[in-house]
Parts: C-alpha cells; structure tokens; sequence
C-alpha cells in the first residue's frame, strides 16, 4: 500500500501565521506538524510515500524530509498548483499509486492511543484483501466543520454530509481514509461541489453506496486532534507535551519509530541523533540506541 500526505492548501484559518509559512510545517510543540502524520503512516507500515504541496512550500518539505532514506523508507514529492478538493490528491497521485491500494491522510492531523499500530496494520490487511475502502468516525463538539457520519435507528452508516449545517450526529470522518486502487477512477468521475471542489466525501458516499465502506468509530481510547486553527493547534502542542513529560516518551517521533519498525538500526539511529546532539530531541534520540 502507498501512502499520501496532503499538505497543501493556503492556510487561511491560520492567517497571518501562515503569510510566509505551510501550516504544516507549524511546530506542534518539539517537532513540525508533518512528523505526526507522517508517524501514522510509518505506525501502518507505509513506507512508499508521496508528499503533496503547493510549489511555493514544496521545497521546504524537501529540505525537512529530503528522500526518506536515513529512516529507511521513501519519500515522494508533488505539487498541488491549485487546491480542488482532497479527491484531488488521488489524480495527482495517479502514476505513484500505479496498481497499489492507498492511504491518504491530512496533513493536520494527529492521532494517537494505544494500540493505533496494531489498528493501522489491521485495516491495512483488510482494504488490501476486501478491496473496500476503510474510514474513521470520531466524536467531536463541531461536527458541523467536517464530514459528518449519519446513522439508521439500527446504528449502521447511511450517508455522510460534507460540513453540514445540522449536523445528524457529533461522528466527524476524520482525516484518514483508506482506499482501494479503483478511488482514482472514482475521483475522476465524481461531480466537483457547489464550492468547485472533488469533495472526499463524494468518494466515501460512492463507496457506500456500492456497500463496499467500512466504518470505523474510534473510542475513548485513541485522541484525533485537527489542527487546523490557532485554537486547536495550541491545545494539540499541551496535548503532546503533557504525554511526553508523563511519559518520558516521545509521540511522533519518526526516527524512534523506524527504529522500532526495523526501518534502520541502532548504528543508523545513532548518526542521526549526532546532528541535533545538542538539543533535547537528539539527545532523546541517543539514549534509544543504548538501550
């Protein structure tokens, strides 16, 4: 399976933060909101990745991440000229994804909880077995800023309203969808909506309407944070940072995680802590390799 990051846009909720810089580059707390998607990714086993951005932003993305191969995996770039709606990704995405499922996830969002690997993993197995595509609904106070989940009186998905004004239930899809490769022929045959865009929910209702949609409702147990306001992205860098400092473990942290994952070894590991030893995430990184 491949996997995208979309981290485009114009980052308008965040003006005048983002007059000179991608949103998603912004700090959530120790490291660039990219790290926390990118996580996700890896966590699923993902290691073919394509990174889409604007031109303007797209070579710091590169000068962050460069190819992907010091943490044993490989990393992809494209640009999105004009932002037309998050199906987009998938067009754009066209000749990378080639005969493979995909994963397409937000580049403002961050998940975490225990066992999110082990998920990850499984819903990977089963969109690439089932050929049915995997999303995630999570309970939140505005549901009306996402796609929304609607329900039957027997609990099962019916449709799902793109940012509705009232909203049937407070499930938000969140930013992480799972396909099968035939989403890039769905992506190119739905209709744009009435805001000109390949809304993401058009490929979901597609999907569901063919039954071929699983929907997954995340418990207490996981957080999925949206950070895409200067609110939200304040309440995600409080978020990381009291886990961190309970823990004394990083979250997100892509080095650990490769490492972890037998993407590179404890040698590997220890070239990369050397460059930013001085600081608290390199030193982090070097007490890894002793253990």
């Amino acid at each position: 399976m491949k996997g995208i990051i979309l981290a485009g846009g114009n980052g308008t909720r965040m003006y005048p933060i983002t007059k000179s810089v991608s949103k998603q580059l912004l700090c959530v707390y120790d490291k660039p909101m990219i790290y926390y998607p990118l996580s996700t990714l890896l966590l699923a086993g993902i290691k073919d990745i394509m990174i889409i951005s604007t031109p303007h932003d797209l070579p710091n993305y590169m000068r962050l991440l460069g190819s992907g191969g010091d943490i044993g995996i490989k990393l992809t770039y494209a640009e999105q000229i004009k932002p037309e709606g998050l199906a987009q990704a998938f067009i754009i995405a066209e000749d990378f994804i080639g005969s493979d499922d995909v994963c397409l996830i937000l580049g403002d969002n961050i998940l975490y909880g225990n066992g999110l690997d082990e998920l990850l993993h499984k819903t990977v197995c089963e969109v690439e077995k089932s050929k049915k595509a995997t999303i995630f609904g999570y309970s939140v106070k505005d549901p009306n800023r996402y796609g929304v989940l609607n329900f039957n009186k027997n609990k099962e998905i019916i449709s799902i309203d793109e940012k509705p004004l009232r909203p049937l239930s407070n499930y938000a899809v969140i930013g992480l969808y799972f396909f099968p490769n035939s989403v890039i022929k769905i992506s190119k045959e739905i209709t744009p909506s009435k805001r000109n865009e390949l809304e993401i929910t058009s490929v979901n209702n597609n999907y569901l309407s063919r039954n071929q949609l699983y929907v997954e409702l995340l418990g207490s147990g996981y957080t999925w944070l949206d950070t895409g306001t200067p609110d939200s992205l304040l309440e995600a860098s409080n978020f990381i940072q009291a886990i961190e400092k309970r823990q004394g473990k990083k979250v997100a942290c892509i080095e650990e995680i490769a490492f972890n994952m037998g993407y590179i070894n404890s040698e590997e590991l220890k070239k990369l802590a050397q460059t930013p030893q001085a600081s608290e995430y390199g030193q982090y990184l070097l007490n890894l390799t002793s253990k």
